[in-house]
């Protein structure tokens, strides 16, 4: 299908949804929420095509005017100027229109559940971890979003052996989702008394948060458990057995919360961390059945991959995936994550475009 066909196509469904939201009175929350989502995304195009169509028609009248031998000398000197002006707008245009078409994420809309693992390492990684993790709390705050802890497992140390949050607020997963891989630090660790600079690594998983409609949990497939909690001795948290460990049986997943003092509230974010494990299994497996058409890894989830280096005796951040190298590392450990997550996005978007044409 050429662009022009799928413009129309746009513009078509763009006016039967008009029509249909008009008419109908009675219709489902749920639906008319869904095409009122729908609208909302096709209006967008539908503007950026009448915005096109609207400079074409004045390029040609620009042209008309030139072309005519009656046009007086200034006038026609300013309208070529004008012209070529205009012109130049063109490419960008189109681009724009194009990147409009490019089949939505459904994922990009979604808030995130974030997951963060120490790898090799021993202390150090879990150290790097607890950083990572501070990081990633940083960048939410500058972005206004709400972070909410759901689990932590400590080293007494100041480590993290696992953290895991609940990230919710406009664009999350589709800021956050070129997170997910092995991470690599290069640092002189406070216990290394020769100065020498030690390797760790930890692992950064983003999922998309899952809401009831996205995934279904049958309640006889689960397993839950309680336990005390474990934590720096004297907490309250130690005295109960307020820690929820739930154990999916067809896929053996296994997801625990001891965060808060409340058996319940433990509970139902153990079951926040399940649903979003479920459906990105889902959405795993629906990825990898497209893997070999992708063009590009950057934002393919693959958690396996080393996707970054943080270098501190150097002050350097590399992201390998796009061979980006910052020497910024103190304000990225301070939450500055954009320049990267943009440079990553345009790439994906880069990518996405060259498939489409």
């Amino acid at each position: 299908m050429s662009i022009a066909d799928k413009l129309n196509s746009v513009v078509r469904r763009h006016d039967e949804l008009c029509d249909t939201l008009a008419s109908q009175t009675d219709m489902d929350g749920r639906e008319l929420a869904r095409l009122s989502k729908e609208l909302a995304d096709l209006t967008d195009i539908v503007k950026a095509v009448e915005e096109f169509n609207k400079a074409e028609t004045e390029l040609h009248d620009l042209a008309d005017l030139i072309a005519d031998p009656d046009t007086e000398a200034d006038v026609k000197a300013m309208a070529e100027e004008e012209f070529h002006e205009l012109k130049k707008t063109f490419p960008n245009m189109e681009r724009d229109i194009q990147i409009l078409l490019l089949p939505k994420d459904e994922t990009d809309d979604k808030n995130a559940i974030l997951e963060i693992r120490a790898g090799t390492g021993g202390d150090e990684a879990a150290l790097f971890a607890a950083d990572l993790f501070r990081m990633y709390q940083r960048y939410a705050e500058n972005h206004k979003w709400k972070f909410e802890i759901l689990d932590i497992s400590d080293t007494g140390i100041g480590g993290y052996k696992v953290a895991s949050a609940s990230i919710s607020g406009k664009g999350v997963f589709a800021r956050l989702k070129f997170e997910s891989g092995v991470h690599r630090v290069q640092r002189v660790p406070e216990t290394e008394s020769q100065g020498r600079v030690h390797t760790s690594a930890a692992t950064v998983a983003v999922l998309p948060e899952a809401e009831d409609v996205d995934i279904h949990i049958d309640t006889s497939d689960l397993r839950i458990d309680t336990y005390r909690a474990q934590g720096a001795g004297g907490q309250h948290v130690n005295k109960t057995d307020s820690a929820v460990r739930i154990t999916h049986l067809p896929t053996n997943i296994v997801v625990q919360c001891q965060d808060g003092k409340s058996q319940h509230k433990n509970k139902a974010k153990a079951m926040l961390l399940l649903r979003a494990k479920l459906y990105d299994t889902e959405l795993q497996q629906i990825q990898n059945e497209r893997a070999a058409n992708r063009k590009s890894q950057v934002g393919s989830g693959d958690r396996s991959e080393r996707i970054r280096t943080y270098n501190f005796p150097q002050g350097r951040l590399t992201d390998h995936r796009i061979n980006l190298t910052l020497y910024k590392l103190d304000r990225v450990m301070e939450g500055d994550l954009d320049e990267i997550v943009d440079a990553l996005a345009a790439d994906e978007q880069a990518s996405r475009l060259a498939e489409f044409a």
